[in-house]
C-alpha cells in the first residue's frame, strides 16, 4: 500500500476525466462518539464547491446519512448527494427520497429496538427513517449483546434487510441499499458518465464502493488505518481536505497512483 503523495507535476489525465465520490464521517470530518456532534471545517463547503467547479460537476457526496442531515451542514450550496447507503439521492437538481411508510416491518423494529436497547446506558439509536444506526462507540462492552441483537432483528426482517458493520456500529438497512449501486447509477448520468470514478471512503461501510469503482479502472483511497481493497491510504480528513483544497485551487489530481 502505498502512501498518498500530493503532485504537482502535469498529468496524464486532465480534470474532464474524473468523477469524484466522497464519503462524509470519517472521511470529510473527523468521526465523533455522538452522531449528531459532528464539526465540519468552516472552510470545506467552499473546497467542494470549487472542485466540483473544477470537475465541470462531476462530484458528489456518498453518504449513510440522511441527504437533510449533510445538506444542513454543506453550507448553502446543493451538491449531488446520495444518502442512506443510495437509499436517496439528488443529481442535477432532482432529488429521490426514501419514504419510510415504504417499509413498515422496519419501523415497527426500529420501535422494538428503542426497547431493548433503553436500559443501555451509552447505546445510541439513530433512526434514519428507511434504515436504522445502532451506536456503540460510548459502550464498547455492549458490542456483543448489539451484534446479537441486530442479528436476531435480521432474522425477524427477512431477507429484504441487511446489516452493514462500520466503526462501532450497526445499521440495518433494505439489502437494495449500497455505496457501490449508486455510484454506478450516477456514472449512467451527466457529468459522471464517460468519466473516470474516485471514490474516498474511511469504513466498512466504503469497501463495497471501492471494490466497485477499482472494477470499473478508477481509483480508491481509503483514510485511515484497517485493511481494505483501495488503492492507496490517507492518514485523515484534515490531509485529506488539505488535497481537495490544493486540487480546487488548480492543482493536479492528488494521488500518486491515480495517472
Amino acid at each position: 500500500m502505498h502512501e498518498i503523495l500530493l503532485k504537482t507535476a502535469p498529468q496524464s489525465e486532465t480534470q474532464e476525466n474524473w468523477a469524484l465520490f466522497l464519503d462524509f464521517d470519517g472521511t470529510l470530518v473527523d468521526i465523533v462518539e455522538r452522531p449528531d456532534a459532528v464539526f465540519v471545517d468552516p472552510a470545506l463547503p467552499k473546497v467542494l464547491a470549487e472542485l466540483e467547479t473544477r470537475l465541470g460537476g462531476a462530484l458528489a457526496v456518498i453518504s449513510g446519512r440522511p441527504i437533510a442531515f449533510l445538506d444542513a451542514r454543506l453550507g448553502e450550496h446543493r451538491f449531488d448527494i446520495a444518502g442512506l447507503h443510495g437509499l436517496e439521492h439528488r443529481i442535477g437538481g432532482h432529488l429521490f427520497l426514501c419514504d419510510p411508510d415504504d417499509h413498515p416491518r422496519l419501523r415497527e423494529m426500529v420501535d422494538r429496538l428503542q426497547t431493548v436497547f433503553r436500559p443501555k446506558p451509552g447505546i445510541l439509536i439513530e433512526d434514519k427513517g428507511c434504515s436504522v444506526a445502532i451506536h456503540w462507540r460510548l459502550a464498547p462492552i455492549e458490542r456483543d449483546f448489539v451484534h446479537a441483537t441486530v442479528h436476531a432483528a435480521l432474522e425477524a426482517l427477512g431477507s429484504d434487510y441487511r446489516v452493514q458493520f462500520g466503526k462501532a456500529v450497526a445499521e440495518i438497512l433494505p439489502s437494495a441499499a449500497g455505496k457501490g449501486k449508486v455510484i454506478e447509477k450516477f456514472l449512467q448520468q451527466a457529468p459522471y458518465r464517460g468519466r473516470r470514478p474516485v471514490f474516498i471512503g474511511d469504513d466498512l461501510t466504503d469497501e463495497n464502493g471501492f471494490r466497485t469503482v477499482n472494477a470499473m479502472g478508477g481509483f480508491s483511497v481509503r483514510i485511515g488505518a484497517g485493511e481494505t481493497v483501495a488503492h492507496e491510504r490517507l492518514g485523515s480528513p484534515a490531509e485529506l481536505r488539505h488535497s481537495l483544497s490544493v486540487w480546487a485551487e488548480g492543482g493536479s489530481f492528488p494521488f500518486q497512483g491515480g495517472n
